[in-house]
């Protein structure tokens, strides 16, 4: 079977197996992630089963491409997506999640260079973005610190149960692709 397969001598992002749904149930129903997009519902067993083996793993058949940040050990450190996928304007929004035992790593960065590069040298894709909760101040740090640059702000854009947060849009353009 030919895997999807993006790595460096550190990480490997990879298209989920059957073997991994116990890891995407711990990420998808962490409720403390909710808050930072649109779940409002634990996903079960038979969906995410239904989704790795539905899923192309093509971004332009699926409009979304999700990704497993495994380790030289084999362990999975986190998961990262892009979505919003529009074809036409050439851009996606990217959303990444790292386990609390793997987080202040570099796991992160690498995964965003990574997926940064196949979507700028591959898939020609023109830009990138993020919603980071403003309060978020190491997400924040860590899209700039990868080139991404806050071009806005929307006042009490997500909901929690502790009230609206604010967010930051962060993006990063291929400088690659012809303007």
């Amino acid at each position: 079977m030919n895997t999807y397969r993006l790595q460096n001598q550190e990480i490997t992002l990879r298209a989920p197996e059957p073997e991994d749904i116990d890891v995407m149930l711990a990420f998808e129903n962490d409720e403390e992630l909710w808050d930072m997009g649109n779940t409002t519902a634990p996903y079960s067993r038979y969906q995410l089963k239904k989704y790795i083996s539905e899923n192309q793993n093509d971004l332009y058949a699926d409009h979304q491409l999700r990704l497993l940040i495994e380790t030289q050990s084999k362990q999975i450190a986190g998961i990262i997506d892009l979505f919003q996928f529009d074809p036409r304007h050439n851009r996606a929004e990217v959303g990444i999640v790292i386990h609390p035992s793997f987080r202040r790593q570099g796991f992160a960065q690498m995964a965003l260079f990574l997926l940064e590069q196949h979507c700028f040298r591959r898939l020609g894709i023109h830009q990138i973005y993020a919603y980071i909760r403003k309060d978020n101040i190491a997400c924040i740090q860590l899209f700039q610190k990868c080139g991404y640059f806050i071009c806005g702000e929307l006042k009490e854009w997500l909901y929690t149960g502790n009230g609206y947060k604010d967010v930051c849009i962060v993006q990063k353009i291929n400088t690659l692709t012809p303007r």
